[in-house]
């Protein structure tokens, strides 16, 4: 065991017992999973609540993780992208109930033509990677990637299954926001929220932010996937399932926003407070009560195609009734990344918390140090 760092931050006596679960997991983690950095934020009613972070943001242990730190969150960012394309609901840029191809026709074909922007955000599509081999570098050519997917047969008939799609729904609903709304999601996000509301996510991040990037260490074992068929093979396994062939800093840049959303854990619990006040941040109504309700609704569940897990699928969330690891209400929902990130919304108690680490492990969901910070959390609710 060894000692536990500096804890800074904001924990009012109350939650003493996730500071408690905060410091443990630097010391204690579960699986021998010790933290290198963390933070873990909570947002109750609106207001931050819990604001924890410690460790070292470089590997070599030099450099402080300090509360200006950013980390990447891979999939966690889809809670946000869920939020965007709640945006253009709101304002009748879109209905989940509209057909993909009638706001982007070349989708349509092979099959896809009426598949609903619903659908599309469940995972329903088919399309959770290429149908033949491509190269990694294919992922910093937007337009390329969007020709390809557009013009693929589904891998499964759309509507009838869940398939996650770990990075295509990111440049498919990406696409889709872009169609409707005229700017880039990553534009979008910065325009109606990070800026006006001060919060620090980034889709797509400029270089001239990558000095406060902490440095990740990878896991040291690969995913349980459970048995591989080839639906699994094109969305994690093949050459070109995920970006590469290029550097961190040209990755860092693009904006992909199912998968290189870097920001920090308190901006994340903000931004999914939306969902957990019923539709404000900030005082400010960002999405209305029948929006947020029509994109936080069952819309498919079942076994996944692509993930292990019994899945009950939002309109681009994850949903707690199946899940169990976004607090004890199933009703909440989330999304967790790679690595063991996570963020969610509890909307019966109005809190939302995130998780964000820089020692990745191996769990596609349920990481036990972000299940150990929320249990704690609830115990003191």
């Amino acid at each position: 065991m060894t000692q536990a760092p500096d804890i800074h931050g904001l924990c009012p006596a109350r939650f003493s017992a996730v500071k408690d679960a905060f410091a443990a997991n630097f010391v204690d983690a579960p699986e021998r999973l010790n933290e290198q950095a963390a933070r873990f934020s909570v947002v109750i009613d609106g207001e931050v609540a819990v604001d924890l972070w410690a460790g070292s943001a470089d590997t070599a242990g030099r450099t402080p993780f300090t509360d200006k730190s950013l980390v990447p969150v891979f999939s966690t960012g889809k809670a946000v992208m869920a939020l965007m394309i709640a945006r253009c609901v709101d304002k009748g840029l879109l209905s989940y109930e509209d057909s993909v191809a009638d706001h982007w026709p070349a989708f349509g074909a092979a099959g896809k033509e009426r598949l609903t922007v619903g659908q599309l955000m469940s995972h329903q599509s088919g399309l959770p990677g290429f149908d033949g081999g491509v190269e990694p570098e294919i992922w910093f050519d937007r337009q390329a990637v969007l020709d390809r997917l557009a013009a693929q047969a589904p891998l499964w008939e759309p509507g009838t299954a869940s398939g996650y799609h770990p990075i295509t729904i990111g440049y498919l609903a990406g696409e889709l926001f872009r169609i409707v709304d005229g700017r880039s999601m990553g534009t979008a996000l910065r325009e109606d929220f990070a800026q006006p509301l001060d919060l620090d996510l980034w889709i797509g991040l400029p270089e001239s932010e990558h000095g406060r990037v902490a440095q990740m260490r990878k896991p040291t074992a690969a995913p349980d996937l459970g048995p591989i068929d080839a639906i699994k093979k094109a969305a994690f396994l093949d050459r070109g399932s995920a970006p590469g062939g290029r550097g961190s800093t040209e990755w860092r840049m693009a904006e992909i926003p199912s998968a290189n959303l870097h920001g920090t854990a308190k901006d994340l619990a903000r931004m999914m407070s939306i969902v957990a006040t019923g539709g404000a941040l900030d005082g400010e109504t960002m999405l209305s009560a029948d929006t947020l309700a029509q994109a936080t609704r069952e819309r498919i569940r079942g076994f996944d195609k692509v993930v292990p897990f019994d899945m009950s699928w939002a309109a681009g969330f994850m949903r707690n009734e199946s899940l169990k690891v976004f607090g004890s209400n199933p009703a909440s929902v989330g999304h967790t990344g790679w690595g063991g990130s996570m963020a969610f919304a509890d909307p019966a108690t109005g809190v939302s918390a995130a998780y964000v680490m820089t020692r990745q492990s191996p769990h596609l969901i349920g990481d036990p140090r972000a299940l150990r910070l929320v249990e704690a959390l609830y115990a003191a609710l």
